[in-house]
């Protein structure tokens, strides 16, 4: 069966940055649904008309994988407001913010706790391949037809690149 929109793909990938870092290395295939909200597109643009077996090899700028780096979604907060055991690398829910952090911070944002002072905490509302260009080498596993279910949803529910509410117009993904 040829890879077209509203069809389920098997892939697995190696993830790299532009310098050969691994990034990510997805070795069981995980299903994704092609035409909903599980890829980016210039994914699944490249992979449309493929079949099992293929392999394609991609170079996404930041603009075509998860955007530019927005210093605007950084946030500085006092410390005092966060639990005691917070650590650095933990995401929150932009829903979840405790009360008195900064008004001006989106709630339909994820945010990653990157530094922890004392007295704040950052947070950074970017993806963190935000700003970096990769490079994807995927191999298509096995393709099947999408069910009205996973067509309704938009996802097949197990997404790497699934996507995530931003600030206002800005769909990245996680």
């Amino acid at each position: 069966m040829e890879i077209t929109d509203q069809c389920v793909v098997a892939l697995t990938w190696t993830l790299k940055d532009t310098l050969g870092e691994e990034l990510d290395v997805l070795d069981e295939p995980v299903e994704f649904l092609v035409g909903g909200n599980d890829l980016l597109s210039r994914v699944e643009q490249a992979l449309q008309g493929h079949t099992v077996g293929d392999r394609l090899q991609l170079h996404l700028e930041p603009e075509d994988a998860f955007g530019d780096y927005d210093e605007e979604k950084v946030f500085l907060e006092p410390r005092a407001l966060f639990p005691k055991d917070l650590e650095e690398g933990m995401t929150i829910d932009g829903h979840a913010l405790p009360k008195g952090t900064n008004p001006d911070a989106p709630r339909d944002m994820l945010y990653t706790v990157t530094e922890l002072y004392p007295e704040h905490v950052v947070l950074d509302g970017n993806h963190p391949l935000a700003g970096i260009a990769i490079r994807l080498d995927i191999k298509v596993e096995a393709v099947r037809e999408a069910t009205e279910e996973e067509i309704g949803n938009g996802t097949c529910g197990t997404g790497f690149f699934k996507v995530q509410p931003q600030a206002p117009g800005n769909n990245l993904l996680h």
